[in-house]
């Protein structure tokens, strides 16, 4: 990719002159053009959104105007003058933003007042915090639980604020994403209530559509600062596919070597050079591994090479970060290991290369990964290792996917009425909602009021909603949960808390029988207490790991929408799951090779959602030369595939979905298969796998058609997360089918005028449960 030149541009006149000056004591004579634009939005009190590449300058573009306007409050005769809120996904963010400001904003004296206000905040800071400082940093979280609920004692700062900074927003999607428009659409009411309406300052990886997403998270409309002025050295991308093993692992399929070995050894090889480098992997463990696998082969060769890698992931004391940071900047270190905590922002420059160890979920990340190197406008190198994974073969092998495509949209819907429910509780217990405030909540808001009122959750009095219960709503709402209370996992025979499940993942991961890892170390579960959401454990070193099966059936509650696709239809709407782990494979390590079966006794759970399903006739089949008995397996395989595609045109992991085929379906009755959002009320994955569905189904026939394998492996139609023990699957009967529906696909401009609704707006399907 080649060098890019930079354009410079002026700051506006109305920025004070203390701060031009500043920034120019920090080294930065002139700002790049698309910071100096996103400057003039927000003095001119309109909300913007820079959505431009790693290292270009988005701290700045915000920070301009809000010290500028700082200052101008701080002369104000009386009060305390203008504030801002920073708000950052991760405690670590706001930390080394936090450093960052106070750094800038020294020359400026006492009039900016800047700290962290979260979860290890003193206690004896907070009124310090809530009286007198003007530029608060905090994360979604505390907002919901900390400063909402207690805004009479935040009413000072509420009334003078200007301008909310939401920082790295792409991250803010799915489920996550949707509570979080929620918290800022709260924050929004209560602003107006103390007589204030700020300005919203986003800043996001390059992103598709950046002002839709920007405004589906803010509830406001926003202006799009997407045409990034800073310079970019030359990058060389490598996409690199690990080699095939001797190994064969399940029914016979080649095993090709791990990306994390591949990524330790290009590590080794790169710190040997003397190349300084980053290798991104996608779990804590992980990072740990190819920093031990790197150290052992650097001290082969030299043992002083050993101690200049190291791993860097979330869960380390702040000074530890803060340490390899420094290290790696000033070269002592050459190689690290690092989980995404090194993606969002945190300053991290002078870097030659970046080793990523399978395709990172989204080309949102994978760019904000890959622009780590070269920030200096020096050349560099980013390789991207693909796992044994149907996304990651399908990359390396058409690379026009990631080099011809635009970034993804950020998917999130602030209406799923699981969202909203709680948050709609939270807002009355602030402040009694009225029937002026729905419409900043949004439509569904008139449907879930009467049912969370007949669930004696609110109540209605005179022109107002009230929340009834004693303990605080926000308090029963975890905004990143995924519902119901985390499972503990405990050592049986010392009491010691190891970590937590979430309450969805439990019944798969922590049964009785399963291989539990935790920090490099194996433990057997002996047993799951559902009611106190407890698992025991002890450590064990297996020679096997464990694979739970399920059952599951889908019933279609409602379609929303439906769209001919030749004989075939391709449908949208609301779905019924209900899933049951029945049993869990053991399994060795190296071969994959299934050693036993054991039967288990979990209830079934329930989760209503969102799906998008499609149908074939008879005739379909039959122009696909597809006979009953590999029907069941050719659907199969198509749902693995398409599952495995789906986060190239939604920002979803394959973990947040899920998806059933069925050769007879009760309500479609036709061969069926359905993809759904593995959260309740859904999460917009569906609904953009909907919109999508004729480049997102021909990608998924294409990864399968040019797969080298007979039969089907982990890089087509296998999954690491089947229910069924990846059985029945038929390769070739999945492409020929997918062959002949897509045939009778409309382009996807013809399909949204096809669209058609079967049924009115979107309601829920019952009351949501409490919060």
């Amino acid at each position: 990719m080649p060098p890019r030149e930079g354009r410079h541009a002026v700051w506006s006149e109305r920025i004070r002159a203390e701060v031009v000056a500043a920034v120019q004591a920090a080294g930065i004579e002139h700002p790049w053009a698309h910071q100096a634009r996103a400057a003039e939005h927000a003095l001119d009190g309109e909300s913007v959104v820079v959505a431009t590449g790693t290292a270009s300058g988005k701290s700045l573009a915000y920070l301009v105007p809000v010290l500028s306007t700082l200052l101008d409050g701080a002369e104000a005769p009386n009060g305390r003058g203008a504030t801002a809120l920073y708000l950052a996904p991760t405690k670590a963010l706001a930390a080394d933003q936090c450093r960052s400001v106070k750094e800038l904003s020294h020359p400026l004296g006492h009039s900016v007042r800047t700290a962290v206000y979260d979860g290890d905040t003193p206690f004896e800071e907070r009124e310090w915090i809530r009286q007198y400082a003007n530029y608060v940093l905090t994360n979604p979280d505390m907002l919901h639980r900390g400063i909402l609920p207690s805004h009479p004692r935040w009413s000072s700062f509420l009334k003078s604020l200007k301008y909310v900074v939401v920082d790295e927003c792409h991250t803010y999607r799915g489920v996550f994403g949707s509570h979080v428009a929620q918290v800022l659409r709260r924050l929004r009411r209560l602003c107006a209530r103390y007589g204030s309406s700020p300005v919203f300052l986003l800043a996001s990886a390059t992103a598709a559509e950046p002002a839709v997403a920007a405004r589906r998270l803010t509830g406001l409309p926003v202006v799009e600062v997407a045409d990034d002025a800073s310079p970019r050295g030359e990058l060389v991308f490598a996409l690199w596919e690990p080699p095939l093993t001797e190994l064969h692992g399940e029914k016979g399929a080649p095993v090709r070597r791990t990306a994390t070995a591949e990524a330790a050894d290009l590590l080794t090889d790169l710190t040997v050079q003397g190349v300084r480098s980053v290798a991104f992997v996608r779990s804590r463990r992980g990072a740990e591994l190819i920093s031990v696998i790197s150290q052992e082969r650097l001290a082969e060769v030299d043992r002083s090479l050993a101690r200049r890698v190291a791993a860097y992931r979330g869960g380390y004391l702040p000074e530890e970060r803060r340490a390899l940071e420094q290290a790696l900047h000033s070269g002592e270190l050459l190689g690290l290991a690092a989980t995404n905590a090194l993606e969002l922002g945190i300053d991290i420059s002078g870097l030659d290369a970046v080793v990523i160890a399978g395709y990172p979920g989204t080309r949102a990340s994978l760019w904000q990964q890959a622009g780590r190197a070269g920030r200096s406008g020096q050349g560099a190198l980013a390789v991207l290792v693909a796992r044994d994974d149907p996304l990651d073969t399908f990359l390396v092998h058409h690379p026009e996917a990631l080099f011809d495509q635009p970034v993804e949209s950020t998917v999130l819907d602030p209406d799923n009425p699981y969202v909203l429910a709680p948050h709609l509780c939270a807002a009355a217990e602030e402040l009694p909602l009225t029937d002026e405030d729905l419409d900043l909540f949004g439509p569904a808001c008139e449907d879930l009021l009467p049912q969370l009122e007949a669930a004696k959750l609110l109540r209605r009095r005179t022109k107002a909603w009230h929340w009834t219960r004693r303990e605080r709503a926000a308090d029963l709402t975890d905004i990143r949960g995924e519902g119901g209370r985390p499972v503990q996992v405990v050592e049986a025979g010392t009491g010691r808390l190891l970590g937590t499940v979430d309450a969805g993942a439990a019944h798969s991961t922590v049964h009785e029988g399963a291989v539990h890892l935790h920090q490099g170390s194996t433990y057997l579960v002996r047993s799951l207490d559902l009611e106190d959401s407890v698992a025991l454990v002890e450590e064990a070193a297996p020679p096997y790991s464990t694979v739970a099966r399920d059952t599951t059936s889908i019933s279609v509650l409602e379609t929303d929408v439906e769209v001919p696709w030749g004989d075939g239809r391709l449908c949208y709407g609301s779905v019924e799951v209900t899933n049951q782990v029945v049993s869990f494979l053991r399994r060795r390590l190296m071969t994959g090779e299934v050693l036993g079966e054991t039967k288990l006794d979990l209830p079934p759970r329930t989760l209503r959602t969102r799906a998008v399903w499609w149908t074939v006739t008879e005739d379909q089949l039959d122009r696909a030369r597809i006979n009953p008995e590999i029907l069941g397996g050719s659907l199969h395989a198509a749902e693995h595939a398409s599952i495995g595609l789906l986060p190239l045109f939604a920002t979803c992991d394959r973990w947040d979905i899920g998806g059933v085929s069925i050769p007879l379906h009760p309500d479609t009755l036709l061969p069926t298969v359905f993809v759904y959002d593995g959260h309740p009320g859904g999460a917009g994955f569906a609904e953009r796998a909907f919109h999508t569905a004729r480049t997102w189904l021909t990608a998924t026939r294409q990864a399968i058609a040019s797969c080298e394998c007979d039969a089907g492996c982990p890089s087509c139609i296998q999954s690491p997360k089947c229910g069924n023990g990846n059985d029945p699957l038929h390769k070739r009967g999945a492409v020929r089918l997918l062959t002949v529906l897509l045939e009778g696909a409309p382009e996807e401009k013809e399909a949204e005028a096809q669209e058609r609704p079967t049924e009115g707006p979107r309601e829920p399907t019952e009351a949501p449960p409490a919060p």
